[in-house]
């Protein structure tokens, strides 16, 4: 399922190499946690949410057949995080 998500993050960004997909295991279930660039937050999330509903959908869809819950979070971080001063 990681590879999934990375797959069609990295096909939806023009910073592809910045993609990255943390798993975390959550009482039962597997959160799924997609960082992307900082420009490239908007192409993840999609006009209205759009294709990040369509990124869960497809999720869902996908859990169902392995018969165990995914839950996918996007991550939008400040681009002045990290910085030292």
């Amino acid at each position: 399922m990681r590879n999934l998500v990375l797959e069609i993050a990295r096909a939806l960004v023009d910073k592809p190499d910045e993609v990255v997909v943390d798993t975390l295991e959550d009482d039962g279930a597997t959160v799924l946690q997609l960082r992307v660039a900082v420009g490239d937050v908007g192409k993840v999330i999609g006009k209205q949410g759009r294709t990040a509903r369509s990124l869960r959908t497809i999720l869902g869809a996908a859990s169902m057949k392995l018969q165990h819950r995914f839950a996918l979070d996007i991550v939008e971080e400040d681009e002045d995080e990290g910085d030292v001063e």
